[in-house]
C-alpha cells in the first residue's frame, strides 16, 4: 500500500481526465504511485459499477500504477450529512497506510457537485490523518503537501507539469473507460462525456497549458500555500 504519491478521484475516470499524464510520468521517474477512486460511479448514465471497476483497473495498468483502490462511497452522496465522518475516516486511514509524500485531490471549484464535495472531504481527511489523537487505523501521517488538479473547471495553476512524453498513455487510459466515452448497446445513451467535444476539451486544455511552456501538452495543479524559491532567478 505504501506510495510516494497518492491521487484521489471522485469517480473512476476523473484521475485520468485531469492527471493521467502526470501520474504516468511519475511512474517513469521511478516513484511509487497509488490511485484511489472514491465511488464506483453507479449514478452514471452509462456502464455498470462492475464495468467501471474493470475499466479503472485497465486504465491503471496502462498508466503503470502500483495499486488502485476504490473506497465504495455512494455516488452522489460525497460529504452528505451523516456519512461524511465515515468517509473522512476511510480516506484518512488510506493516507496513513500509504504514507505518501504528496496527496493530490480535485480542485475545489468544479461544475460537478461530487468533485467539489470530494475536495472538501479529502482536505479534511488529509488534516485528520496527521492528528495522533484522531481515532482511525494506522499511525498519524502528514504528507509534505497537498496538490489540487482540474477535472472540468480550470483556474490559473500554481505550476504545470510537461506531460508530452506520456500523453499517449493518457489517451490510452481514457480509452479504457469505454462505457463513459464510447458506450455501445441498447442501453447506451448520449451524455456530455460521449460527445467528441468532451475529449476535445481535455486535449485543448492540456495543449493550451503546454503552449504556455513551449511544449505539446501539460497538466496544471494548484497549491494553497506559497511556493518557496531560493531567488528571483527562473532557474
Amino acid at each position: 500500500m505504501q506510495a510516494d504519491l497518492v491521487v484521489f478521484g471522485p469517480h473512476p475516470d476523473d484521475i485520468e481526465i485531469g492527471l493521467g499524464g502526470s501520474v504516468a510520468k511519475h511512474v517513469d521517474l521511478g516513484y511509487a504511485v497509488g490511485l484511489c477512486d472514491l465511488t464506483r460511479g453507479e449514478l452514471g448514465s452509462n456502464g455498470t459499477p462492475e464495468q467501471r471497476l474493470q475499466e479503472a483497473q485497465a486504465a491503471a495498468d496502462v498508466l503503470g500504477m502500483r495499486w488502485r483502490r476504490n473506497l465504495g462511497w455512494p455516488d452522489g452522496e460525497i460529504g452528505q450529512s451523516g456519512v461524511d465522518s465515515s468517509q473522512i475516516r476511510s480516506a484518512a486511514e488510506l493516507i496513513r497506510n500509504a504514507r505518501p509524500s504528496v496527496v493530490v485531490i480535485p480542485y475545489w471549484v468544479d461544475r460537478h457537485p461530487d468533485h467539489e464535495a470530494a475536495s472538501r472531504v479529502l482536505r479534511e481527511a488529509v488534516f485528520r490523518a496527521g492528528l495522533r489523537r484522531y481515532v482511525a487505523d494506522g499511525e498519524a501521517w502528514r504528507p509534505d503537501w497537498t496538490c489540487h488538479y482540474f477535472i472540468n473547471d480550470m483556474s490559473m495553476p500554481s505550476f504545470v507539469i510537461d506531460v508530452s512524453d506520456t500523453y499517449a498513455r493518457k489517451r490510452a487510459a481514457l480509452a479504457c473507460h469505454q462505457s463513459q466515452f464510447f458506450p455501445v448497446g441498447e442501453d447506451a445513451v448520449e451524455t456530455r462525456l460521449t460527445g467528441a467535444a468532451f475529449l476535445q476539451m481535455i486535449e485543448t486544455r492540456d495543449a493550451h497549458l503546454g503552449a504556455q511552456i513551449s511544449t505539446a501538452q501539460a497538466e496544471g495543479l494548484v497549491v494553497k500555500e506559497p511556493l518557496v524559491r531560493p531567488t528571483l532567478l527562473k532557474s
